[in-house]
């Protein structure tokens, strides 16, 4: 009898033992993926969320940057914002260089990935040539085709002088100037949009081209009907990257143009830059830092609807 009682209360115990055990590991597995996902997670709210809620409480106010008091304006930036011809030049030097950038850079990409595509000694130099630049800080970029676009002996104007050409002042030229830092940036980015347009064509499977040979179908309706649909998702993935990041461009400016001459060559950013650590005008500067989300959020949000339904997913 007692044998049996000692029995049931082992049984009992491990019983107990058994369900607690499965329990933690239930609610471990819950929130295992939350976990995971929470460091991540964490460096995004701090460095990405916060950030985007404090500009648009900054642009409330005006603040020095200096004083720790802060007085409240309400709208009245976002008022003279709208009011200052400065702010819609520099609105268009950043959309035009946007549009430029990413146009040109695409285009380019496409056309050295179908030419780099076959796998041969040349291409694969050429690939790691063309990549170089992308490695390379744009602060040295930018010191470099400082030299390079020198009006006085700028190796640029030496090229174009064995045209008979006259020489350009790339940087000095308010008609030119933007166009120089556009050639800078695709120079830049080409190389490393060109690989990954280059690797999403070497997964294509070649039995539709196989097919379209078959069919008799010609260069040109096979980039159309094969090559650019499967590598739409790679195209679409580049161009959001490259919007974003034109629309950040600061570096090159900077050094190079400081934002003229003539301020055509101020983007948002710069203007964000000069306004909150220049002339330390936080609360101005906060509501272009606003106004500039608004503006990639909103061009997104259109870009992913309007082409998003054309992208080819296999």
């Amino acid at each position: 009898m007692l044998k049996n009682e000692t029995a049931i209360s082992s049984m009992t115990n491990k019983t107990v033992s058994d369900v607690r055990k499965n329990a933690g590991h239930s609610v471990w597995k819950k929130i295992k993926p939350y976990a995971f996902v929470a460091p991540a997670l964490s460096i995004f709210l701090i460095f990405s969320i916060y950030p985007a809620f404090r500009i648009i409480d900054l642009s409330l106010y005006q603040w020095n940057l200096v004083s720790p008091a802060k007085d409240f304006v309400g709208f009245q930036n976002y008022v003279n914002l709208f009011h200052d011809p400065e702010f819609f030049e520099t609105l268009r030097n950043t959309i035009l260089y946007t549009v430029l950038t990413v146009g040109l850079s695409l285009s380019l990409s496409l056309f050295l990935a179908i030419y780099l595509k076959n796998d041969t000694r040349v291409n694969r130099f050429l690939q790691r040539l063309i990549f170089s630049p992308y490695i390379v800080s744009l602060a040295s970029i930018s010191f470099l085709w400082l030299w390079l676009m020198n009006s006085d002996v700028g190796f640029l104007n030496y090229i174009i002088s064995l045209f008979g050409i006259g020489k350009v002042d790339w940087l000095g030229n308010p008609h030119v100037a933007l166009f120089s830092l556009v050639l800078i940036s695709v120079w830049k980015t080409a190389g490393y949009n060109t690989l990954i347009v280059l690797a999403s064509l070497q997964v294509i499977p070649k039995h539709l081209y196989e097919a379209a040979a078959l069919d008799h179908a010609n260069q040109w309706r096979t980039f159309r009907k094969i090559t650019l649909p499967m590598i739409s998702p790679t195209l679409f993935f580049i161009t959001i990257v490259d919007i974003i990041s034109s629309f950040k461009v600061f570096e090159t400016i900077q050094i190079m143009t400081d934002g003229g001459p003539q301020n055509a060559t101020n983007t948002l950013v710069f203007a964000i830059y000069e306004y909150g650590f220049k002339f330390y005008k936080i609360g101005y500067a906060s509501s272009i830092g606003v106004v500039l989300l608004v503006i990639i959020s909103i061009f997104t949000i259109l870009y992913f609807r309007g082409l998003a339904s054309k992208v080819h997913y296999q």
